[in-house]
């Protein structure tokens, strides 16, 4: 569905965010009852260690965003999110899908249909989500906090939560409670098309143990990148292609709709169990991405397309077994990806330096236009079990230990599509492709965990955990051009491939321990010293001459403080920390543009994070977040492996020497938000500017690709938003990215830099203006 622009909404949002902005003190003034700011700090409540506690009592590095600032910040998908969490970054080059990155702990790109799993562990509720594919962009409507916990997890949250977790914690069924809202939302972008969002809860007793809890959604996010009028020649043939019929203006735009349910049972006032079901769907045409130097401008030749429909059914158990807590978790997953992508870009660049398009022909052996266009269908699902049990917390040894399990599965079929290919070109039984990928890929994890805390003291308390676990990695099936058929060992064992050219499993076992010692002094300060470990299991490379990739390891050693101060006024926590990855995977496409996992060498990461919240008084209150983060590779990365598969650090012109920055890694990055409440008749009024800094970055780690594309800058941002809130009503105006800034998350190349010379950017989204008014019931 198309939305057409609205100048009367651009002058009416925009005029009303900088009159409120602007008139909150006067109106202020005027006002003669007291200003509604809370005269220090509210706790902020955290599950980080599988218990609800405040996070000023959690001796770990942990921010955390609750409902009223997810709201304040009117975020609609996780790049909104991350942008506040300063030891977060993200890169996002197609709506819906990100790789998550923490610490500064990254490679490059994860993600890849035979890569390594993510370094970054997501979690909605009790139950994991991450995915092979990338992070799920979940609704950010109704949700309790979003809990950022830095540093590896791998004791509690186990494989994919080397250098952090993010935890989504959703609102839950509140018994004996009858209540509603409504948001509706108008938004437009300068420079492209209008949006707006609807969105609903409602909370219900359905009888006097069971509570429903359920949330529906619909919003368009305009696009405001133009795919515009543009020719190709390819040299070969000299045949010329337009995208004429396909150019567009703001042709990135995006419709999202979903509900999620939870339903809460109370089986008897020690057990209650809590059933839920999310489903989600994305609609997405175009990238969000531009040519380096044309502002908020791409030539694409084939439309690109992408339908993301996930749903998700997850059990949480909890009850009391005597004095012990007991908690199972269990979900599935269900995600399923179509996708059309033009790959034109690849054959332009092969045929300009290698004349690739003269083998391109028909079945008259005659040269044709060489583009290629892709149609990917991808199922992932993901399985996994968890079950913990917990000893009194209030004693002063105390236990949590459990046993997890998880499967995760992903099938896909990716053609590589050349419009009147002949058939003696064409892979067998798949007319016009130039090269399928026919896979099943297939994850599993065992583990066993447990956490001891001892108090030594009142003050004093020792904590130890580990966590044992277990791994394989298997794919199954086809990939290749028709000629790879020549490779088969057997019929077709999976899919619809014309054969097998792939069975291959790696698997590996481990343990990742933890050690803490926390110092509490009084009530308002207290002090961690950490070692602890992340990991990622191995897994195979399809390809039969090379080796499989081990699992690689972090270890991190890190310190830090959680105070408060001025009677509660003033919050300041942080941490420094030095991180040490070990043999870590690096994700790498050779000449051919063939996926290949290698381990590299060594690599550390060290760097300060802090965060801080102050209520000033008169209504004034301020909060920020920041965070240095020094990452480079350790030893130089040669690109090959010795006899024993260990990877050779010695050679004339390493692919990336040794002190190079790791990828997706800005030095210094940071937020702060001062915020202004006071009352005027019946309303609670507010103004809040907030504004974001993000150092610059690489987006490869190989220094001939740096070369190419270039480092992405540093940048800012500024956000305002303005509002009132009665008893049942609220409406609020904001502006985020006032400045227009065309920060930059990263850059990209449809296939090895060193070939395809064009450079694409991926800039956050221009000015944003809105209005939304929300009803409680």
């Amino acid at each position: 569905m198309r939305v057409r622009r609205s100048r009367t909404m651009e002058l009416m949002c925009g005029g009303a965010v900088s009159l409120l902005a602007l008139s909150g003190p006067t109106f202020a003034m005027a006002a003669e009852a007291a200003a509604a700011a809370p005269s220090e700090l509210e706790a902020v409540i955290v599950t980080a260690q599988k218990r609800a506690e405040n996070v000023q009592d959690v001796p770990l590095s942990i921010l955390a965003l609750g409902q009223e600032k997810i709201d304040r910040l009117n975020a609609k998908d996780f790049v909104d999110i991350a942008r506040h969490l300063p030891s977060v970054s993200i890169r996002s080059i197609v709506p819906g899908v990100g790789n998550i990155f923490m610490r500064g702990i990254s490679s490059g790109p994860d993600g890849g249909a035979s890569g390594s799993l993510p370094s970054v562990g997501v979690y909605l509720d009790e139950q994991p989500v991450t995915t092979i594919q990338g992070t799920l962009d979940i609704q950010m409507f109704d949700i309790s906090r979003v809990e950022a916990l830095a540093g590896p997890q791998g004791t509690l949250y186990g494989a994919s939560s080397q250098s952090g977790t993010l935890r989504i914690i959703t609102n839950k069924p509140e018994p004996g409670v009858t209540k509603g809202r409504l948001d509706v939302e108008g938004n437009t972008t300068f420079k492209g098309g209008v949006g707006y969002s609807i969105a609903g809860m409602i909370n219900v007793p359905v009888s006097d143990q069971v509570t429903l809890r359920a949330v529906a959604w619909n919003r368009i996010d305009p696009g405001y990148i133009d795919n515009v009028p543009a020719t190709r020649t390819y040299p070969s043939s000299g045949i010329t292609i337009s995208n004429a019929d396909i150019a567009k203006k703001d042709f990135n735009q995006v419709e999202v709709s979903g509900a999620r349910a939870a339903l809460r049972v109370d089986l008897n006032e020690n057990w209650t169990v809590t059933p839920g079901l999310l489903i989600q769907k994305t609609k997405a045409d175009g990238n969000t991405y531009q040519i380096l130097g044309r502002d908020l401008k791409v030539e694409r030749f084939f439309p690109d397309h992408r339908d993301d429909t996930y749903w998700q059914a997850a059990m949480t158990i909890q009850g009391k077994v005597g004095d012990l807590d007991v908690t199972y978790a269990g979900a599935y997953l269900n995600r399923k990806f179509n996708t059309y992508f033009d790959y034109s870009d690849y054959s332009y660049f092969y045929d300009t330096l290698f004349g690739m398009g003269q083998i391109i022909q028909n079945n008259a052996g005659q040269l044709i236009d060489p583009s290629q266009h892709t149609h990917s269908i991808s199922q992932y699902t993901h399985d996994s079990h968890e079950l913990r049990i917990a000893t009194p917390q209030d004693k002063r040894l105390r236990a949590t230990g459990g046993l997890f399990f998880q499967v995760q599965r992903h099938e896909l079929q990716s053609q590589y599509i050349i419009d009147g290919l002949a058939t003696s070109l064409s892979v067998t039984g798949w007319p016009n492709t130039q090269w399928l990928t026919d896979q099943q890929r297939t994850d599993r994890d065992y583990a066993a965990f447990g956490e001891v805390s001892y108090d030594i003291l009142p003050s004093l308390t020792l904590t130890a955990g580990g966590r044992l676990f277990k791994a394989s990695n298997h794919i199954v099936g086809f990939f290749g051009l028709r000629g790879s058929e020549g490779r088969c060992f057997g019929p077709t064992i999976y899919g619809d491939g014309p054969c097998t050219n792939v069975d291959r499993t790696a698997k590996g076992h481990g343990f990742s321990g933890r050690l803490n010692a926390t110092w509490r002094p009084d009530r308002d300060r207290l002090f961690y010293v950490t070692y602890s470990e992340g990991f990622r299991p191995g897994g195979i490379n399809r390809a039969p001459q090379s080796a499989a990739y081990e699992p690689d390891y972090l270890k991190n050693y890190e310190a830090g403080w959680k105070t408060t101060w001025a009677n509660g006024r003033v919050r300041f926590n942080g941490a420094v920390f030095n991180d040490r990855w070990d043999g870590f995977q690096l994700f790498v496409q050779t000449t051919a543009n063939i996926a290949e996992v290698r381990n590299v060498g060594q690599a550390r990461s060290r760097g300060v994070e802090t965060d801080f919240a102050a209520v000033l008084g008169h209504g004034f209150s301020i909060n920020g977040a920041a965070s240095y983060i020094d990452a480079k590779l350790l030893d130089n990365y040669c690109g090959r492996i010795d006899a024993n598969g260990n990877p050779i650090l010695t050679c004339a012109t390493p692919i990336a020497p040794a002190g190079s920055r790791l990828p997706f890694a800005p030095t210094f990055k940071g937020s702060l938000s001062v915020r202004y409440d006071w009352t005027m008749g019946d309303a609670e009024m507010f103004v809040e500017a907030t504004g974001a800094h993000q150092g610059g970055n690489w987006s490869s780690l190989r220094t001939r690709d740096r070369v190419i594309q270039g480092k992405s800058p540093g940048f800012e941002t500024l956000d305002l938003a303005a509002g009132a809130d009665w008893v049942d009503w609220r409406i609020s105006v904001y502006a985020r990215n006032v400045l227009d800034s065309r920060g930059e998350l990263a850059r990209l190349t449809s296939c090895p830099a060193s070939v395809c010379s064009r450079i694409y950017q991926v800039p956050i989204r221009p000015r944003n203006v809105g209005v939304k008014v929300s009803r409680t019931f």
